[in-house]
């Protein structure tokens, strides 16, 4: 039966139903995404310390080292710094406030997604920020697709500790850049040997690389050590103009495989690893969190607060189209509504 029919006062309720409904799709536009987070005098380093920086073998750092409040610097040489080097003097304190500073910031980022077992290895992921309450681990490569988006922002919150294992790698595609990945950890991070890690590393504690492992972004450890052994450092720049749908691999090649789903390859194009694991996803500091899981299945994870993908900017534009048909459906109703009463005054 159409509910549209029959007498005016049905016709009124029915459309303005169907306004009441619409209505909430107007009101409800996409989540802003992650934003990147300001270094200030951290930016230009690409290692600072509390206690102690300890080098073995040939490192290259290409950036700054500062260590504060600690005084020890050892292992350069052998190690090379193209940079400033500094410890317990006000250049060196100025960039650990600055990574402290950004530490909360980090710690504090919302909506998330919440990482089941805090594995993330053999994954593409999405824009946005992702969460485990305890350790964070990367056991084979995972992917951050930025959708074309050169801007797209990318923050990992690790409630303990980071650890990757030997080999692992951070793969940058569509347009992603070092610049604007992060990861914050509750206590100490410890990268394995030959990793390639990519982004900005804000440890609470401190930061261990394996030997031959390299990172395209920074070591900003606030209350322990840092300690290097043959490494590759190299503070991140961010590319401006558009968004650009370029892929960047790491030097090495890296291959996963899952079970059922199929091989994905590390080369020119980037990963396509596929998940294994459940996903949830949620909201800080509400009441309650809705789940989604993909659990042995071929998925590409996006997290609450996703950006549209296009040039312009990390967050979506707000608009839905829903809300113009709730708009219509609200005029329509008030229509409806003075020609059942001209009806009634007319009898």
């Amino acid at each position: 039966m159409n509910i549209l029919s029959g007498r005016p006062g049905a016709k009124i309720v029915a459309v303005g139903v169907l306004g009441a409904i619409t209505f909430v799709g107007f009101a409800s536009g996409p989540a802003f995404a992650a934003t990147a987070i300001n270094l200030g005098g951290a930016t230009p380093y690409a290692v600072v310390a509390g206690t102690t920086i300890t080098n073995t073998g040939g490192t290259v750092i290409t950036g700054n080292i500062g260590l504060s409040p600690g005084t020890s610097i050892t292992g350069f040489p052998p190690g090379l710094v193209s940079g400033t080097t500094g410890a317990a003097n006000a250049t060196s304190l100025a960039a650990q406030t600055s990574a402290t500073a950004a530490y909360g910031v980090a710690a504090g980022a919302t909506p998330f997604t919440t990482v089941a077992a805090g594995t993330i290895g053999g994954t593409t992921l999405s824009p946005g920020v992702y969460t485990s309450a305890s350790a964070m681990q990367l056991t084979g490569p995972v992917t951050l697709d930025a959708g074309g988006d050169a801007s797209a922002v990318f923050i990992f919150q690790a409630g303990s500790t980071l650890t990757t294992a030997s080999g692992a790698s951070v793969v940058l595609e569509g347009g992603a850049q070092a610049c604007n990945v992060f990861w914050q950890v509750g206590s100490s991070a410890t990268l394995g040997s030959t990793t390639s890690f990519v982004g900005t590393i804000l440890a609470l504690a401190s930061i261990t690389l394996n030997s031959g492992a390299s990172v395209d972004g920074r070591l900003l450890a606030q209350t322990g050590a840092v300690t290097l052994n043959d490494n590759l450092i190299t503070v991140p720049t961010c590319a401006t103009g558009a968004s650009t749908t370029t892929s960047t691999t790491p030097s090495a090649t890296t291959t996963a495989t899952t079970t059922p789903v199929a091989t994905g390859t590390t080369g020119t194009t980037g990963t396509t690893a596929k998940p294994g694991g459940t996903v949830r996803t949620g909201t800080k500091g509400q009441g309650g969190a809705a789940s989604t899981s993909a659990s042995g299945s071929s998925a590409t994870i996006i997290p609450v607060g996703a950006p549209a993908t296009g040039e312009g900017g990390t967050a979506g534009s707000g608009f839905s189209p829903l809300g113009l048909i709730g708009l219509g459906a609200i005029t329509i109703a008030a229509g409806a509504t003075s020609i059942a009463l001209r009806q009634r005054r007319r009898r």
